[in-house]
């Protein structure tokens, strides 16, 4: 039996696993609601009863006529025979607790529906709710019903490894240690389990690699298939390898400057909080300020386009080599410092999602600097470096004005990405995935070669714009970041505050978790209004392009598949995670991305 937070109301709850460190239990109830309770709120169906049964005896056998009769003591009397009295009731209840094994059995359907009905009752007393949740029944009802509730056998009767230990250590240190297997299920693998992470890191490297290779080309058709393999001489260059190592090392360094505030992230298993210092948007504006020095002394960024494919491969490397340093160091990681979605005990896919959640040296953390640093502010450089190799090789006086939209735009999203990099603490990269292969290549090669390809493109396939195309994309632009920004900035500001007049007008549904789920403004339109944002940002970044080829409409593809996906783990989490509220809040916002559609 668990108590319910917040009430004095108990209900029959499964036993998934429990932490020795923190000492909470993880339990579902039977609508499905994982939660992690406390010692002192769980306690075995027996004794349970046991504690109803005495409660009842006693309000039955004091008359409401007869006042109870005060006995006075000597300030010498002792109350020898009320503590022997407390302590027998103690070990009594002590060595059942210790010798009871919980072995959870699946709920049914009709179960399901009374707990639904009994937790609405949150106002009766936690005796009067046990009396209605549990029927008197006798002994041999009781027993029969235990079986399909939970097997209880002596704690000398267990002989299988899946048994819930209970170690006794001291009286008030009852239950001490569960040994629950935390491995991840093959049905909850994603990508394909084992064999899709295998094939993904090396099928989306050599993916990307295509892409360039297509985008580099005068014919950019897929017609063009199959591509010559290119030299090893035009994928690899020392001098480049060197120059991307030193990007990485110049933007660490401004990382770790002493400016910006220092926040905190999201509280982790263990109920600690990790600190980061926000100051990208600093390290944005040095960056900015290095450029223009270099283009003041003449650097020509054009650099990056005619060597491109080489600053790909170098990125390549680097990504491969930081992964398994990750994956080495992970080893000696502690389980509270273990991300829930990369310790399947599979060391392909482990590689591939990434075991440790927060991997730092002292107090640099690596996947926080990966995910928003070099990437993002490489895409930036890159987009000017293909804008300068577009003018050299069109022989423009100035850049084109698809250029320049597809380079405001994307210069749009990445400071506005900086400048609330806060608010990235709460998304699911830094507080569920773990940094591995996956987010590695994603932040460090994936974000900067594959999101730069629409510039890439246009450097060899210039594509003239009227001035009804540019008003369009312009407003098409505005709308998705209005979105986009909209629905981020109130699930932030909610997340952190849901008191906060900015958020507090929103119609919500509360969950078990003390949780609430918006379903009122841009969160009532749909469940993911920040992905319908991204998508027409997507769409107004790729149409400058026009519509000979196929290629430059890539990120859009990429970007909705990766949103179908999320959305569908997201999903799946949320279930989890809220039960029987995700069912009522799906039925109030049907529609996941797409208004009407999907």
């Amino acid at each position: 039996m668990g108590r319910w937070p917040g009430s004095n109301l108990y209900y029959e709850v499964k036993v998934l696993s429990y932490d020795n460190k923190t000492r909470l239990y993880t339990v579902i109830y039977k609508d499905g609601t994982e939660l992690e309770l406390k010692e002192s709120d769980i306690t075995s169906l027996t004794i349970f009863k046991q504690g109803v049964t005495r409660s009842r005896s006693r309000s039955r056998s004091r008359s409401p006529g007869r006042p109870r009769r005060s006995r006075s003591r000597s300030p010498a009397r002792t109350s020898r025979r009320s503590s022997t009295r407390t302590t027998e009731v103690r070990k009594e209840k002590l060595k059942e607790m210790l010798e009871v094994r919980l072995t959870p059995l699946p709920m049914t359907h009709e179960n399901n529906t009374n707990n639904k009905h009994e937790k609405k009752e949150e106002n009766n007393t936690a005796t009067n709710t046990a009396s209605t949740i549990i029927e008197e029944k006798t002994e041999t009802d009781l027993e029969n019903q235990a079986a399909g509730r939970y097997n209880l056998r002596r704690r000398k009767d267990q002989g299988d490894g899946k048994a819930v230990e209970l170690e006794q250590k001291t009286e008030t240190e009852t239950l001490s240690q569960i040994k629950p297997s935390t491995a991840i299920k093959p049905a909850d693998l994603e990508f394909g389990g084992r064999v899709g992470v295998f094939f993904l890191m090396f099928l989306l490297p050599v993916a990307v690699l295509a892409l360039l290779i297509l985008c580099g080309q005068k014919d950019a058709s897929l017609q063009s298939f199959p591509l010559e393999i290119p030299s090893c001489q035009s994928l690899w260059d020392s001098q480049v390898f060197g120059i991307v190592l030193l990007w990485l090392l110049f933007q660490a360094v401004l990382s770790l400057l002493p400016v910006g505030k220092l926040v905190e992230g999201m509280p982790l298993k263990n109920g600690k909080t990790l600190k980061y210092r926000i100051n990208g948007f600093y390290g944005l504006l040095l960056t900015a300020v290095a450029v223009g020095i270099a283009v003041y002394q003449g650097v020509d960024f054009s650099y990056i386009h005619a060597h491109f494919l080489q600053f790909y491969t170098s990125a390549l490397l680097i990504v491969t080599l930081l992964s398994i340093y990750l994956f080495v160091r992970s080893r000696w990681a502690s389980k509270d410092e273990l991300a829930p979605g990369g310790n399947s005990g599979y060391i392909i896919y482990d590689f591939f999602m990434g075991r440790e959640l927060n991997p730092r040296i002292k107090n640099f953390d690596i996947k926080f600097f990966c995910e928003m640093r070099p990437g993002l502010m490489g895409w930036v450089l890159i987009n000017f470096a293909m804008l300068q190799a577009e003018m050299k090789h069109q022989n423009l006086e100035n850049p084109s004005p698809a250029m320049l939209l597809v380079n405001i735009f994307q210069l749009l999203w990445v400071v506005d990405g900086i400048w609330h990099e806060e608010k990235l603490l709460t998304m699911m990269d830094i507080v569920y995935d773990g940094f591995g292969f996956m987010l590695t290549f994603g932040d460090l090669a994936f974000v900067p070669f594959t999101f730069t390809c629409q510039a890439y493109y246009l450097v060899s396939h210039p594509n003239e714009l009227s001035i009804f195309w540019i008003i369009t994309l312009i407003a098409m632009n505005g709308v998705g970041y209005y979105i986009f920004r909209k629905a981020n900035s109130q699930k932030f500001a909610f997340r952190k505050n849901p008191s906060d007049p900015a958020v507090s007008h929103l119609k919500t549904i509360p969950t078990a978790t003390g949780k609430s789920l918006i379903v009122s403004g841009l969160w009532g339109w749909v469940r993911h209004p920040n992905y319908l944002g991204d998508i027409i940002m997507g769409l107004a970044w790729s149409l400058p392009c026009g519509f000979n080829h196929l290629i430059p409409y890539f990120y859009l593809i990429y970007l909705i598949t990766l949103l179908v996906h999320r959305n569908a783990r997201d999903e799946r989490q949320c279930r989890k995670k809220y039960g029987s509220a995700w069912e009522e809040y799906c039925r109030a916002v049907p529609y996941r991305i797409f208004p009407g559609i999907y």
